[in-house]
């Protein structure tokens, strides 16, 4: 007879299957939102037909089937009974969400009788140390405005260095630094209150329910779902196949979307994230100084014995172990502070085990310690130098971005520049921005890349373009272009300088895209979910490595965002549709209708095949965002790049700007 409860989780038995029941909904809604992105649809039920209306034994493409791996470890974390499994992945695939996330809702709302106070001790103690460990992650206004101060100094030094020949994008760009941080955040924080209310209004969130729960509840769940994400507990069942260790990506996503039924605030689940981890190293450590006092009977035993090496190498071999991440000195005094909070959590680690865990914080020799015993092979990323693995690839080297770079966090963000002047450019567009992802930039080619951005300025600043430009006859070349009129044979002449560098620079970015792929896949970033960020040649970097992620089925739980700034990428023949399957979340494509250099230098492919860097691409699931009223011209990328992420505000699981960004 299985036990329906156990020692250390804080939810009844009948609770943890209500939990299990909304994962399963918010993973399955979540492959949904690939096509119909949240927000966007105003008819729930229809973007439920997308998927097929049959048995979800009968779709191998499902999430929620039990060959993908992503539910069944999650039910046997959690102890639900497997008799009740098959009826949970069907009613998670063919019932409209709905229908049935109140009377699940409900049911984790209830307070059994029999529940121990000493449970609801602990529920109060990890919100007790969410809130503080999330509170350690926040960023001040000191330092936003240090960042902002920044950020400006390198957009001027840009601007110096880049001459800019026509007098009304300078006006433009003078407004532009005229918008302050609280109009920025203003602007911001209506946007995402009138995309909540859209997503009340045409996918029923279901407010209600959710404020039946206390906040301290909400927590839990989301704390146990997470830990029953990175058990990694083998599968009787030798059927699946699908599913990839540590932290899938479809699974932060379908987290991302639990949460905001919750109507909790991601950073939160960042630091639930920042807690699990922690505790998943303090287990290893606990395991070799004090194996024999570890409970053979609880779920935390069954996440080590069931799988802590994969659990340990989601942590990948980026970073050195856990504790690099908490180098940090707020976070390492706010985690010691939590010992005792956390050891009353996961008792077989206990308060010793876990202050031994926040002292280790900042130690080179104890990190490094640490590291082995997560099985890091390497040093991932950074220590990583790839380059010549594909031939003609001359440079491919991951740089750490920031202080500590978040080294540690359970999700990795890859930034890729694709126009600049020189090799600062590949990091100084990304530093600003702030989020609590493991950040690296990628700097590859940077000898070609160079060349052909030069090229392309000195094509700017010669005395035809500059006369062009003050004419204002640029935007209609542009317009020339698109609607199949002849060129002036003068331009067309002055085109050939920049040709055959734009040719090698396409050429070398496909192969830098494959290279992107081999890594990803060969998981030098860990078993974690990988955001992919890339402008210009680096946004075809990005859109190269997701078409070799494409031609497997198995490959799909690795990229959970992307978002694409100004491609050089035809819409037509690309096959974005593969793409955006293995794309476990958003999936954006910021352009600007008035950018005539990529125009000019992708001329050939502009007219046949349209240009995801001027237009908007017609997918499915991709969303095209318009930035018109920002970029001034390609080169703007460098420095706009950081405001136009922010715009984004890609840690809400839907869309903010469906279409126009203004300045």
């Amino acid at each position: 007879m299985e036990k329906t409860s156990s020692s250390t989780s804080m939810l009844t038995a009948t609770q943890k299957q209500a939990a299990g029941a909304l994962f399963a909904m918010a993973l399955h809604q979540a492959q949904i939102h690939q096509t119909l992105p949240l927000g966007l649809s105003s008819d729930g039920d229809a973007s439920e037909e997308s998927l097929g209306s049959g048995s979800v034994s009968d779709d191998r493409q499902l999430w929620v089937h039990q060959s993908s791996g992503l539910l069944r470890p999650v039910f046997k974390f959690l102890e639900i009974d497997s008799r009740a499994w098959s009826e949970l992945e069907e009613t998670a695939g063919i019932s409209p969400a709905k229908k049935y996330l109140g009377e699940q809702l409900r049911l984790l709302a209830e307070e059994s009788g029999d529940k121990s106070s000493n449970a609801a001790e602990k529920e109060l103690a990890l919100t007790n140390g969410i809130d503080a460990v999330s509170s350690t992650m926040e960023m001040s206004a000191a330092e936003y405005n240090s960042k902002m101060e920044k950020q400006l100094e390198y957009e001027n030094a840009c601007k110096e260095k880049i001459a800019t020949p026509d007098p009304e994008a300078t006006q433009e760009s003078k407004s532009k630094e005229e918008n302050t941080p609280d109009n920025y955040k203003q602007e911001i924080d209506v946007a995402k209150q009138e995309a909540r209310q859209s997503i009340i209004e045409s996918d029923a969130k279901p407010a209600e329910e959710a404020a039946m729960l206390s906040y301290q509840r909400k927590m839990t769940v989301l704390y146990e779902l997470l830990s029953a994400c990175l058990a990694n507990i083998p599968e009787d069942n030798k059927e699946s196949t699908k599913r990839r260790k540590g932290y899938d990506a479809r699974h932060r996503v379908a987290l991302r979307l639990l949460a905001t039924w919750f109507d909790i605030k991601w950073i939160k689940m960042e630091a639930i994230e920042t807690m699990v981890a922690c505790s998943a190293m303090a287990l290893l450590k606990e395991e070799k100084s004090n194996e024999e006092h570890i409970s053979p009977e609880g779920s935390w035993e069954k996440w080590k014995h069931g799988g802590i090496v994969g659990a340990a190498a989601l942590t990948g071999g980026t970073l050195m172990a856990i504790t690099g991440g908490l180098a940090a000195p707020a976070i390492a005094a706010g985690f010691g502070a939590l010992a005792p909070t956390l050891g009353t959590i996961v008792p077989v680690i206990g308060a010793s085990g876990f202050a031994a865990v926040a002292s280790a914080a900042g130690s080179v020799a104890g990190s490094v310690a640490v590291a082995a015993s997560f099985g890091a092979a390497g040093a991932g990323l950074t220590g990583s130098k790839v380059a010549r693995r594909i031939g003609d690839v001359d440079e491919f080297e991951f740089k750490a971005i920031g202080e500590n770079h978040n080294q540690g966090r359970l999700a990795v963000e890859i930034l890729i520049s694709g126009f600049v002047f020189e090799e600062e450019d590949f990091i100084k567009p990304w530093e600003g921005q702030r989020n609590n992802l493991e950040r690296y930039a990628l700097q590859w080619e940077s000898k070609n890349l160079i060349a052909v951005s030069t090229a392309i300025q000195d094509w700017l600043t010669s005395k035809l373009a500059m006369e062009m430009m003050k004419q204002g006859a640029m935007m209609t070349v542009l317009s020339t272009l698109m609607t199949a009129l002849a060129w002036p044979a003068t331009l067309l002449t002055l085109t050939d300088i920049i040709d055959s560098s734009w040719a090698v620079a396409i050429n070398r970015s496909d192969k830098a895209g494959k290279l992107l792929a081999e890594v990803l896949l060969k998981e030098l970033q860990g078993h974690r979910p990988v955001t992919l960020v890339g402008f210009s040649l680096g946004a075809r970097v990005v859109f190269r490595c997701l078409q070799i992620l494409a031609e497997s089925e198995a490959n799909a739980g690795i990229v959970e965002r992307v978002v694409l700034l100004g491609s050089p990428i035809a819409i037509k023949g690309m096959d974005w549709e593969a793409t955006r399957k293995v794309v476990a979340g958003r999936y954006v494509n910021v352009y600007s209708t008035n950018d005539w250099m990529l125009g000019v230098a992708f001329r050939a492919n502009l007219l046949t095949k349209g240009l995801a860097g001027i237009e908007a691409v017609d997918v499915p699931g991709i969303e095209n965002v318009d930035v018109t009223e920002i970029i001034d011209g390609h080169s703007s990328y460098l420095w706009s790049t950081q405001q136009i992420l922010q715009h984004l505000h890609l840690d809400t699981y839907y869309p903010v700007f469906n279409t126009n960004v203004d300045d």
